[in-house]
């Protein structure tokens, strides 16, 4: 998984050791820590299975988190008040509340902080949204972003968890349910209770890139309305299909919506008010008219950081203690782009957000789905 990648991403980097892995199923981190010590020839890699072991010691400067979306806050919080640097993965947070909890820790203790929106890193989406923060669109009116169809699933076996898994400390925070494989690890991002389907897992990538283009990594959208469609039935209960408008200060309208619906592209598209667009995806970059690719940007315009290696920006930063192109207010904006979505398509209606105080207007039950209870005795 994102564990292992990021890990392999740092483990290459001549100045850096990786000094101990943390896991709560026992096969992930054997696998883990015989990767670390077959790179370094010995085995002194320590293996632990509670993280609050692993951010007690004084000797880690900065920490990989590649954990569930619900296992998020609670260890990346600990980890900057015990003065680390985190290199987080998407979406930041679980529900909107600890995406802010995250940042203003961040704030607070004067950590770095890299969320994994390696996009930005990349030339198309660099490229792109320097021609878009440049004004080559003229006046933006609509930004499109596409993300995957999410998926359902039929019957389960509930069983005894596997001898090699800690349940209990997997659930952690989140309600404790009856242990299935398709509940767990890979699986967990389709059940609203770890993650939040393919909107959740991917807003952090082309949602983030359209706030990129725009200058919206400090904000967000003012009104969100629009529709999701939920499986009826089975384990998995975040969204299969949505679709749903984030309408932002001065007019701008976002759709987000799994490809295809309505006609909606996989990637991220800015429509000008004179009708030209840029799109960009992992695929490529296009634009109408197509000239706008072979734009200049003159020095004396706004310069977007570049990045080619997006692990090594955030160690760049640990070093300099400079900025990342992902800080965590970064990730937190777009990441609630998602959840507002998400609350505003569970309860059918439109959803009125102040994103300067960060509160939704005159809607108590909408407000309430802005944090999620922790079971005990996890807690921010």
């Amino acid at each position: 998984g994102m564990g292992m990648g990021n890990m392999d991403a740092f483990i290459g980097q001549s100045d850096v050791q990786i000094v101990a892995v943390c896991d709560v199923d026992a096969n992930h981190l054997a696998n883990a820590k015989n990767r670390v010590d077959a790179k370094y020839g010995n085995t002194d890699c320590a293996a632990y299975k509670d993280f609050r072991e692993l951010v007690a010691r004084k000797d880690i400067d900065a920490i990989s988190l590649a954990t569930p979306d619900h296992w998020h806050a609670v260890p990346a919080v600990a980890a900057l008040n015990s003065g680390k640097d985190v290199y987080g993965e998407k979406p930041i947070s679980h529900c909107l509340m600890e995406g802010r909890a995250m940042a203003d820790a961040q704030r607070r203790n004067g950590r770095v902080w890299q969320t994994g929106s390696w996009q930005r890193s990349v030339e198309n989406f660099h490229h792109a949204c320097q021609l878009v923060r440049n004004g080559r669109l003229g006046k933006v009116v609509r930004i499109e972003v596409g993300l995957p169809t999410g998926r359902g699933i039929g019957p389960v076996t509930f069983k005894d968890p596997p001898a090699h898994l800690d349940y209990d400390f997997w659930v952690g925070p989140s309600r404790m349910q009856p242990y299935c494989d398709e509940r767990t690890h890979w699986n967990w991002r389709w059940q609203l209770d770890y993650g939040g389907g393919q909107l959740m897992d991917w807003i952090g990538h082309h949602g983030d890139i359209a706030h990129w283009g725009m200058g919206w990594d400090e904000t967000g959208p003012i009104e969100i309305e629009g529709v999701g469609r939920y499986p009826e039935s089975g384990i998995w209960d975040a969204a299969t299909e949505y679709y749903f408008t984030a309408r932002y200060r001065g007019g701008v309208d976002m759709i987000v919506a799994n490809g295809g619906n309505r006609g909606i592209r996989g990637g991220t598209k800015w429509i000008g008010a004179n009708g030209n667009w840029i799109w960009v995806d992992r695929g490529g970059i296009d634009a109408e008219p197509k000239s706008l690719l072979q734009e200049r940007i003159s020095p004396d315009e706004i310069q977007l950081v570049k990045s080619t290696f997006h692990h090594r920006q955030f160690l760049d930063a640990v070093k300099t203690r400079g900025s990342t192109l992902t800080p965590a207010e970064t990730a937190h904006r777009s990441a609630s782009i998602g959840h507002l979505g998400q609350i505003a398509m569970i309860l059918g209606r439109k959803i009125r957000w102040n994103p300067d105080t960060e509160t939704i207007l005159n809607d108590p039950t909408a407000t309430r789905m802005l944090s999620t209870p922790m079971r005990a005795p996890w807690r921010l």
